[in-house]
């Protein structure tokens, strides 16, 4: 009797050991996958994390993929891929191949949203030790998003090997996050607290509220404060990111008003084509891209340096010829020079339409100009801050052409006193026509510009036209100094009121303000001076 009571205890503690080997086993857990629920599943996958076994993150990316299937007959779980009608079988801890078995004898292994929250986490937790740096800083980088107690023996070992300064600063932040989720002391939490409000930001917030709910009711002060001091520091982050996008949009409409200011000044024309020579100077870096990608596809990231002259060359010949053609013949009568370039916006409207189609092209980004950076908590795409630095190189430029050149000498003659330039020897008839054609260059250089970050349609210059005359008008007619702070103030200025009041009414208040400024101040913020301008 003594002897059976002892052979069946010993058969339990055998029983036992085998279950805790098969739990222990990468591959025996993997294949339980094949059978369990995803309440099951996700038990399961918190064990394979566990295991801290590198061999078993193909196995969980093919799970996350949806590659990861089970063979009906045995229960084992493959990794696949398609081979004509057939899988191809792949081992899923020794990635050897194991044979082709047909479609209707496998089953997927299915996953939800849940799954996929648990697999990120694991996948995070295994990848900590990967002798590749970017691949730790991923990790740790995924863990901080779903943290979860299971990963946190983990993340310290791996905490504790670490060497690269940066990794092993996103790793404590990982930790932090993984204690909160984890049953360990209040005063381990409350320094993990301290260290995710540190982190700042608003996925920082969301770690917090979300482990708030678990945690003890004396944390709630510390949760309280750390969410309080993110809030305050994002406040002071979303008023700088609006200056910088207020800072953006200044940039592109100094690009699209520069050039009117200009004509504007300088022959009192209300050019209505402008906003046109906008939108050719953007149908020229599309065909410079078409040639280069099928002529020179090496040469892409050049492609806007190309078009930058190109652009001016045909835009500013479109306007010498305009000026020329039309507008000579109208110089005195305001009224006939808005109606005749209104109707030559029309022409180029519907030669484009024709030429090119009414759709929007596809005008790409330059690698150098794609994708963007996070400088403090403001977040800055590369196209905008290349548009900024190009605006004012583009004004810094034409004001050394203004100033220095004798060209610029006599457009400043002619805008001051015309009748007195012409009686000085001064061809102002030719400084009109070369002054119509400037302007209209820098129009289809801020076409190259505005394609970068705008749909390329013939309708492209018609969304900025409006808002060149009002930089113009506020700034001071033909002042390029009035020019760079009018756009540079509307662009803030719309930024600030679109959180608020919506676009469109935005934009109505923003003339309104205009409007009211230029009754006290006709000639602008920056008037220019000069007899005939007095007169």
């Amino acid at each position: 009797m003594m002897l059976r009571f002892f052979l069946s205890i010993l058969l339990m503690i055998l029983a036992l050991a085998t279950q805790s080997v098969a739990q222990s086993d990468p591959k025996a857990l993997i294949d339980a996958l094949g059978k369990a629920d995803f309440k099951q599943a996700e038990d399961l996958l918190g064990q394979i994390a566990a295991s801290a076994d590198p061999r078993v993150v193909p196995a969980l990316e093919a799970f996350n993929d949806g590659d990861l299937y089970v063979r009906k007959s045995d229960g084992a779980v493959f990794i696949t891929r398609a081979s004509g009608a057939n899988l191809a079988l792949i081992d899923p801890l020794s990635g050897a191949a194991a044979g082709e078995a047909p479609k209707g004898a496998m089953t997927k292994l299915k996953i939800n949203n849940s799954l996929r929250r648990v697999l990120r986490s694991a996948l995070g937790g295994l990848t900590l030790l990967s002798p590749d740096r970017n691949v730790r800083l991923s990790a740790a980088d995924a863990v901080l998003r779903s943290p979860s107690a299971e990963n946190l023996e983990l993340v310290e070992a791996a905490l504790a090997k670490e060497t690269d300064r940066e990794v092993k600063a996103r790793m404590e932040e990982a930790r932090a996050a993984s204690v909160l989720s984890s049953d360990r002391p209040v005063d381990q939490k409350r320094a993990a607290i301290e260290t995710i409000g540190s982190i700042g930001g608003r996925d920082a917030i969301s770690i917090l509220m979300s482990a708030s709910a678990s945690l003890d009711a004396s944390l709630k002060p510390d949760v309280d404060r750390a969410i309080s001091k993110i809030q305050s520091s994002l406040a002071f982050w979303d008023l700088g990111q609006n200056v910088w996008y207020g800072i953006s949009l200044g940039s592109v409409l100094l690009l699209a008003a520069i050039g009117l200011a200009i004509t504007f000044g300088v022959m009192g024309i209300i050019n209505m084509a402008h906003g046109e020579m906008v939108m050719i100077g953007a149908y020229a870096t599309f065909m410079v891209q078409e040639v280069i990608r099928t002529s020179a596809p090496q040469l892409f990231d050049w492609s806007l340096a190309i078009a930058v002259p190109v652009a001016f060359l045909v835009t500013g010949a479109i306007g010498l010829v305009i000026e020329r053609g039309v507008i000579r013949f109208l110089y005195g009568r305001p009224l006939e020079t808005l109606l005749a370039t209104w109707g030559v916006s029309l022409i180029l409207q519907q030669t484009v339409r024709s030429i090119f189609g009414p759709t929007n092209r596809e005008v790409g980004n330059p690698s150098w100009m794609s994708g963007s950076f996070a400088l403090g908590g403001l977040s800055i795409t590369w196209n905008r801050l290349w548009i900024v630095a190009f605006s004012l190189s583009i004004f810094f430029g034409l004001l050394i052409l203004m100033k220095r050149s004798a060209f610029g000498l006599q457009m400043r003659a002619v805008t001051q006193n015309r009748r007195m330039a012409s009686s000085m020897g001064i061809r102002t008839a030719w400084v009109d026509a070369f002054t119509f054609a400037l302007g209209s260059g820098i129009a289809g250089i801020a076409g190259v510009a505005l394609s970068q970050i705008d749909n390329v349609s013939p309708n492209l210059g018609q969304s900025y036209i409006i808002d060149s005359f009002m930089v113009v008008v506020f700034g001071g007619v033909g002042n390029l100094w009035g020019t760079l702070v009018g756009a540079l103030s509307l662009g803030v200025l719309n930024k600030f009121l679109e959180p608020s009041v919506g676009a469109v009414l935005g934009k109505i208040l923003v003339l309104v303000l205009i409007i009211l400024f230029i009754q006290k101040r006709p000639r602008g913020l920056f008037a220019l001076k000069g007899r005939a301008i007095e007169a």
